[in-house]
């Protein structure tokens, strides 16, 4: 029997692996791949080396008035000097380190759920207790603290402040009222549908209106309502709907053998949906559900519109201060980029949290 060599197997040619291979593919497959890759190349150039110019080889950094700025770059002074009224809005100067607290709190919880897999109890626990020491720290009145009223919240802080209550209390708002659209007694189901529909088709801008305008004609004489609750309460009712729908999505999209399954093993209703249903409707419906979170985080600038300042607001007061007039820009540069950096972070946590919950081993 003759017997014939080995020979190695040689690499694919250079055009088929690597960056090439991926640029032929991705970028120049067809004409019209082409043309809009040297379109895309071609408004690149125009843009991102001006930018960079005025940003940061022109910029001005060091300083401590509007007079240090020289030149046709960015005026970053203007950020520095104004950095605490972006991130805490009026809230006293004196009174700050309140705030901060709260900020290392969150920081320290963080570091304890991703170092220690384990006392998930206790990781329960100090999550349910955060949002009551975060509001008596940073409204006082209690323990000895100062009162500071919401009204001198403003900047990054009542931004947070706005989105996690809106996230926190519409996500559990929002399973409520997809459980009730699912549910087999009318009545329940009639009452979920109007509600999820008709807050759909209202913007969230004619909602605040009504929480700030119309809803204190209803309340006692005397009664004053505070104007942030009432701008939370309209904006996770308003987001309860969104979260509803994208829920009864992941509902639908659970075979129907688990439901089937799940009465065979005699659970109640609660049982099946608790343990079974809902938790693989929530695994599907991740990227929805991170987007409409995103969305929400981004929505919150609306609500200068009722007299609240959160962060983009607090572009138009601090330009406005007569020693540095004509430095929105920057401001607004700032502002995209701090609402860049939350919404990406978001985004990267979703698909961790993907790939953690994914069960699909061998897809």
């Amino acid at each position: 029997m003759a017997v014939y060599p080995i020979k190695e197997a040689k690499e694919p040619p250079l055009i088929e692996r690597g960056i090439i291979a991926w640029i032929r593919h991705n970028l120049l497959s067809s004409p019209f791949n082409i043309i809009f890759t040297l379109l895309g190349l071609a408004i690149l150039y125009w843009t991102v080396p001006p930018f960079i110019k005025w940003a940061f080889i022109d910029a001005n950094f060091v300083g401590h008035s509007k007079s240090d700025c020289t030149g046709n770059g960015a005026c970053w002074i203007f950020v520095k000097e104004k950095l605490d009224m972006f991130i805490f809005g009026f809230y006293p100067s004196s009174e700050l380190w309140r705030p901060k607290t709260i900020i290392a709190t969150i920081l320290a919880i963080g570091a304890f759920a991703k170092f220690v897999p384990n006392l998930h109890k206790l990781k329960l626990l100090l999550i349910t207790i955060f949002p009551f020491f975060a509001f008596i720290m940073l409204h006082g009145g209690h323990f000895g603290l100062s009162l500071v009223e919401t009204s001198k919240w403003g900047g990054l802080l009542l931004t947070l402040v706005i989105a996690s209550v809106g996230i926190v209390l519409s996500f559990p708002i929002g399973i409520l009222l997809a459980l009730g659209r699912q549910s087999k007694l009318p009545i329940i189901k009639s009452l979920s549908i109007f509600y999820i529909e008709i807050v759909r088709g209202i913007p969230l801008i004619t909602v605040l209106f009504m929480a700030s305008v119309v809803l204190p004609l209803f309340f006692p004489e005397g009664v004053n309502f505070d104007k942030l609750a009432r701008a939370l309460i309209g904006i996770t009712l308003f987001e309860a709907a969104y979260v509803a729908e994208n829920i009864r999505s992941g509902f639908q999209a659970i075979p129907k053998g688990q439901y089937e399954a799940s009465d065979a093993l005699g659970l109640s209703y609660w049982q099946k949906m608790g343990l079974v249903i809902l938790p693989q409707a929530i695994k599907v419906t991740i990227p929805n559900l991170v987007g409409t979170f995103i969305s929400l985080f981004k929505d919150t600038s609306l609500v200068m519109i009722i007299g609240l300042f959160d962060l983009l607001a607090m572009v138009n007061v601090t330009s406005n201060d007569r020693d540095w007039l004509g430095m929105d820009t920057e401001g607004y540069v700032f502002v995209a980029f701090i609402f860049w950096i939350f919404t990406f972070s978001m985004s990267m946590y979703s698909k961790q949290l993907e790939k953690k919950l994914n069960t699909d081993k061998g897809k």
